[in-house]
């Protein structure tokens, strides 16, 4: 291990200010449950005044290596220069017009681009619009209203036809809820299962291309052929794979053509864009050309051609075909995952810890002394992280500004939390651990 002097981050005092005021302003006291007070330990950051590459500033001063970028939505780093400079330039052009920007041709077409099997795209703001936007058409172009997900997939959006399959189901109508249902994500058997449970009522299928476990390179392949069979579409969600499993995403990777793919998060290196690009036959219900057939009120949002997250996305891009971006965040997370089994296997605590996940998001499962995953345990890891500098939810996304130095930092910082965690196995994490317990986003409860 390389000899690296760590910060001791003991001073929340603002950010303690900050967290007696702000639930009483803001539900949640964020705009995504994901960012929420209960997602972080007790002794964190409140909020983040500035970032920049891969570090970010508090209330207090504090400095932090930021590990999931943004909740993935930073696949360059902060404050990136190109895309900064692009966005520059547009907002002296005006960013929202009475008309559409000339620029939302030249992106329908830089992106269409990359993804030659779809010949149509709209635009949005935010991925539960776009994910909305697909079921919505999925529904229209079949007739049917079920949607089917992966069990395992936490989030597609926050809208009633998704919330309503979770355990946060309340306020959503019982009727509402009969019309998702959901089938093991790595299984062709248990999705062949849910079809014949569901004869001639599925409109679509929704799921994220790779969740935490490696599926055979053909398996696209043949659970979209077997939704065809059924007479199902197919949503390739790449909110999270989008730029970062490979550019543009998984649809490469696997070679495969489903019906629509929404993308989101890194496209635009955290600027508000998202997409639904699909198939012209389908997209085409959400237009105005098929004269005297219904039409699909798809997606209409004033803000959803903003020219200067357009401008961020299409500078992302520029940035993804000039360099070795997919490549460089690849080797990083490989990094990453080589030091921590070191560190693990050195202090013996390899049943205690767990890498899940790709090279592309290397997510961490933290164990009790009875070897199951504990979120008191997991909260008392992230405690010691953010106290040496790292901020940290067991999940590192790389992002084109991490350096290998950067790991050896976060590296730095793991082992030494590892030798807190030592200690807390042997007394109790009662004995080290600051408040109480990070918590589920979807739960019953609060």
């Amino acid at each position: 291990m390389k000899n690296i002097t760590l910060p001791k981050i003991t001073n929340f005092k603002k950010s303690d200010e900050y967290r007696s005021k702000i639930h009483n302003l803001i539900p949640g006291g964020a705009h995504t449950y994901s960012k929420g007070d209960d997602q972080f330990p007790t002794k964190s950051p409140a909020a983040i005044t500035h970032a920049k590459g891969v570090y970010c500033w508090d209330l207090d001063g504090n400095k932090y290596l930021d590990t999931l970028m943004g909740l993935y939505s930073v696949s360059l780093g902060h404050a990136y220069e190109p895309v900064l400079e692009a966005v520059r330039t547009q907002l002296e052009k005006g960013v929202n017009f009475t008309r559409p920007s000339v620029i939302e041709m030249e992106m329908a077409e830089k992106f269409l681009s990359l993804v030659p099997q779809h010949d149509m795209i709209k635009f949005a703001k935010n991925g539960s619009v776009v994910t909305t936007a697909a079921v919505k058409l999925s529904r229209a172009y079949t007739g049917r209203h079920v949607v089917a997900r992966p069990a395992e997939h936490p989030f597609y959006s926050y809208d009633d036809w998704f919330i309503g399959s979770t355990s946060c189901d309340f306020g959503i109508p019982n009727e509402i809820k009969q019309f998702t249902v959901t089938y093991k994500q790595d299984s062709l058997e248990d999705l062949e299962r849910m079809f014949n449970e569901y004869p001639n009522q599925i409109a679509c299928v929704i799921s994220e291309p790779e969740k935490w476990i490696v599926l055979e390179p053909d398996f696209y392949q043949k659970a979209i052929a077997l939704a065809h069979k059924h007479g199902a579409l197919w949503i390739m969600d790449e909110m999270i794979t989008g730029f970062k499993s490979d550019f543009p995403g998984s649809i490469k990777k696997f070679n495969a053509e489903p019906d629509f793919c929404t993308w989101g998060k890194g496209i635009a290196n955290g600027f508000s864009f998202c997409a639904l690009t699909g198939k012209k036959e389908i997209m085409e219900y959400g237009g105005i050309r098929r004269r005297g057939e219904p039409k699909v009120f798809l997606v209409s949002t004033t803000h959803g051609g903003e020219t200067h997250g357009i401008a961020a996305a299409m500078a992302t891009i520029d940035v993804y075909e000039k360099n070795n971006v997919i490549q460089h965040n690849h080797a990083i997370g490989d990094y990453f995952i080589r030091g921590v089994h070191e560190i693990l296997t050195r202090r013996n605590l390899t049943e205690y810890f767990e890498i899940t996940g790709f090279n592309w998001c290397v997510g961490l499962v933290v164990k009790n002394a009875q070897k199951e995953p504990d979120f008191f345990y997991r909260t008392l890891f992230m405690q010691e992280m953010i106290e040496r500098g790292v901020l940290y939810q067991g999940i590192l996304s790389p992002s084109f500004s991490h350096t290998t130095a950067d790991i050896d930092f976060m590296l730095a910082a793991f082992d030494e939390s590892c030798h807190v965690f030592e200690r807390a196995l042997e007394s109790g994490y009662q004995n080290y651990l600051v408040g109480e317990e990070i918590k589920p986003v979807f739960r019953k409860f609060n």
